[in-house]
């Protein structure tokens, strides 16, 4: 009894120092009970570690939580943690399937704590996963046969088979055994606790035996567990009154502790157990066996020779991690009802061969097809990957340097066989967007192992590079009056960026406060919205906003002009006269000046198209009159008579020289009165239509025949001196030379009132003077240092107009 409690002590100290050992290890520990679905909370890491609490609140949203991924192969997700550090389950948890029996059942989590992109530390979380009382206590077998003998005495046990209970907890599977008899059977139920933490049971018997009265009993051994509710077993035992086996086996230790090398041979058994029967006979010969808490990996590499007791290595253990093996074996008497005792044996392996070391990393991301991905906006010194290097080898076989050589990343070590790989410089994914990396790991062997592990990383796109214009500025020609929607030209702008961060969207933005009559496509096209009219602006200038449709979005601006080319959709107006008809009389005496007046027209176009000439159309007849088609002054044609005198309706008309070209016209109503001072010409006079005899005929030809001779005299010395006057010598300072087409484009009439002309001859010249400037604006390269003036002279014949002279400026 005293070896009992001294190894239960012993078993206690055992488990607590194991215990307080995880617990030293782990950060945190978190309880979950089996069962639980997938997403089930378990615990809010950042909350119960106030990780917060030394972190200023503003930089709260910087801290993110994530679970170091798993690469071996026989690992598989149990747990998710969230950005925020909320653990959650991934799947239902079974701890049956999950861990040992009679054990703890807990895994550890690995968790990242980064401060945006920088690595704070790694978390160790311990997870307890609770047992629920969902299995039931198990007997081997539902019928046990066993024997007493008629001989026996009160207190004689036979042994019986335990219930076991695949519940992992140690409440669900304390099992507690209830015996039911009838008819007041002799018997009672004897449980004892084994060292291995199950019970041993025994049927004792209470009083002698008479087999002659009865020779066999129907017992029934009820199993319960501590669940609640609590799950039960049964047993159903016939007993046979017989001479039976009463000594159960006994081992000479009951723990065995040995030491092998992995190297051993496999014909040569680590250890031999002996165990003992004071029973003879089949009583007394004792059979091992390996105990049904026994794992099944932990027997898939031993061999138990069940006469001799010896245990040999079923598998080469080389390349086994595992260190350390538990065998349960359990020692049986051959008789039919046997009795059996069991025993621990513990197996250390010493591990002699030099294997290469094995390379796990963990990333911080979702690995796939050997891929991690970063940001393209991480920072120098950013936490990448966590990576974690096993050699369970002995000695210097076991001892490890790690190393990446790589322009971008740094392996750092940890300590204890830990490394971590951070950004070393900044990646620019539009440069590169994909690096292979490679680990190198060599032992301190003779020879050196070494093992390396490649794997890829590929930059993820971050919206960094803004859009840009291929260039600054953008000049564009179009025509007035085209229609809606009318192509002025295209906007080229790029942006590397990828997805929404290459995706660009355009808009137009205007430089004063009137609307832009234009639009843009996200393509970059520019269209107009309305038909354009040079007449109300000829130059547009606005900006085009270009933005990418990332986050955060980033733009750029470029400048952008539109001229609008004229086309001759506006006809001339007349200016002077300002009504149609207009009425004006004009008095003419010899000393009259040839000019009349000075009609006046205006053109909303510009170039060509507004350059204007004029035409007389119609009312003269008798050629009196003649206007200069550039400049619109109307003077006399000829020398006007005493019967040039009367009412002219004279119609004028100007056009421009667009193509088709415009025409207006407009009605003068001129009287023209003559002095008695100008001499009389029959040139022009109407014919009479009344009758005359032949007598007065003839007379008056006669007459007119002599007239006539004088008066063609008279004619022709009158044209002599007009001509004279016309070529003479005053003409010496005029400049008759035509202004070219080039010169034309640049004149414009200047509108001033007309006055009639009444022998106010110096007044009249005076007001109606052209002047003519040059438009620079509507042809800047033909802007020059000079200007056209026209200039009249004082002392000059009435009918002689001075055309446009170029004078140098000073």
């Amino acid at each position: 009894m005293k070896r009992i409690k001294r190894q239960d002590v012993l078993h206690t100290a055992a488990i607590l120092s194991l215990v307080l050992h995880c617990c030293l290890c782990v950060d945190i520990t978190y309880h979950v009970e089996e069962g639980k679905g997938p997403g089930a909370y378990v615990g809010d890491i950042a909350t119960d570690l106030h990780l917060m609490d030394k972190i200023p609140f503003q930089d709260h949203n910087l801290i993110t939580f994530s679970q170091l991924e798993q690469r071996l192969s026989d690992s598989f997700r149990l747990f998710n943690v969230t950005k925020k550090g909320k653990l959650h389950t991934a799947q239902s948890l079974d701890a049956e399937s999950l861990c040992s029996y009679k054990m703890e059942c807990s895994k550890i989590v690995k968790v990242a704590v980064r401060k945006a992109e920088t690595f704070m530390k790694v978390l160790k979380i311990k997870v307890v996963i609770q047992d629920v009382n969902d299995n039931r206590p198990e007997f081997p077998e539902k019928f046990a046969n066993i024997q007493f003998s008629e001989g026996d005495k009160e207190g004689m046990l036979k042994a019986i088979p335990n219930a076991i209970d695949r519940d992992v907890g140690v409440r669900n599977s304390k099992i507690t055994y209830q015996l039911e008899t009838k008819d007041k059977a002799p018997f009672m139920l004897s449980v004892k606790k084994r060292i291995t933490g199950s019970s041993k049971l025994g049927i004792v018997l209470t009083k002698s035996l008479d087999r002659e009265t009865k020779d066999s009993y129907n017992l029934q051994v009820i199993a319960k567990d501590g669940g609640y509710p609590p799950n039960q077993g049964l047993l159903n035992i016939h007993v046979s009154i017989v001479d039976d086996n009463d000594n159960f086996p006994i081992f000479s230790k009951d723990i065995y502790n040995v030491s092998i090398r992995n190297a051993l041979q496999r014909d040569k058994p680590i250890i031999t157990l002996s165990a003992k029967d004071l029973d003879s006979g089949e009583n007394g010969r004792v059979t091992y066996h390996f105990s049904s808490e026994t794992s099944a990996y932990t027997k898939s590499h031993f061999w138990l020779n069940n006469v001799t007791g010896e245990i040999f290595i079923a598998k080469n253990l080389s390349s086994e991690r595992k260190k350390n093996y538990k065998l349960l074996i359990e020692a049986r008497d051959g008789s039919s009802s046997p009795l059996s005792s069991t025993a621990i044996v513990l197996v250390n392996v010493i591990n002699q061969h030099n294997n290469p070391p094995v390379i796990d990393v963990n990333f911080v991301t979702e690995l796939r097809e050997n891929t991690a991905t970063i940001s393209e906006g991480i920072k120098v010194g950013s936490f990448i990957a966590y990576v974690s290097v096993i050699d369970n080898d002995v000695g210097q076989n076991g001892e490890v340097e790690c190393s990446l050589h790589h322009d971008k990343f740094l392996l750092l070590d940890l300590g204890s066989k830990e490394y971590k790989i951070t950004l070393k410089k900044p990646v620019d994914r539009e440069k590169q967007d994909r690096y292979d990396i490679t680990i190198s790991c060599e032992d301190k062997g003779s020879p050196p192992l070494q093992t390396q592990r490649q794997f890829s990383i590929e930059v993820m796109d971050v919206n960094d590079v803004q859009p840009q214009f291929t260039k600054e500025s953008f000049k564009f020609l179009t025509y007035e009056n085209g229609k809606t929607n009318f192509p002025i030209g295209f906007i080229n702008a790029t942006d590397p960026d990828l997805r929404a961060g290459g995706q660009l969207t355009f808009s137009l933005l205007s430089t004063s406060k009137h609307v832009i009559p234009f639009q843009i496509t996200d393509y970059g096209f520019i269209s107009t919205t309305i038909p354009l009219d040079r007449e109300q602006q000829n130059v547009y200038k606005f900006q085009v906003f270009v933005k990418d449709n990332g986050n955060p979005s980033l733009n750029n601006t470029a400048n952008v002009i539109v001229e609008v080319l004229d086309e001759n959709d506006n006809a001339p107006y007349f200016t002077f006269p300002s009504m149609d008809p207009f009425r004006f009389d004009v008095s003419y005496h010899p000393q009259s000046k040839k000019e009349i007046t000075v009609l006046r027209a205006s053109d909303r176009d510009s170039h060509l198209n507004a350059f204007l000439r004029y035409e007389i159309v119609g009312g003269n007849n008798k050629q009196l009159f003649s206007i200069n088609p550039y400049s619109g002054v109307l003077s006399y044609a000829r020398t006007v008579y005493q019967n040039d005198a009367g009412t002219y309706r004279l119609e004028f008309l100007v056009k421009d020289s667009g193509t088709p070209a415009l025409t207006a016209t407009t009605t003068i109503i001129l009287t023209l009165s003559v002095s008695n001072k100008t001499s009389v010409s029959n040139n022009f006079q109407p014919s009479s239509d009344n009758m005359i005899n032949l007598t007065w005929f003839i007379i008056i030809v006669a007459i007119a025949v002599i007239l006539s001779v004088i008066l063609v005299v008279s004619i022709t010395l009158c044209f002599v001196r007009c001509n004279n006057d016309r070529h003479g010598s005053p003409r010496a300072g005029v400049s008759t030379a035509i202004p070219s087409d080039r010169e034309k484009s640049h004149y414009i009439t200047q509108t001033k009132k007309p006055v009639p002309t009444s022998g106010h001859s110096a007044e009249v010249s005076r007001r109606n003077t052209q002047v003519i400037e040059s438009k620079a604006e509507f042809y800047p390269q033909y802007e020059s240092q000079s200007e056209w003036i026209t200039s009249t002279t004082e002392r000059r014949p009435p009918s002689v107009l001075l055309l446009p002279t170029r004078i140098p400026k000073r």
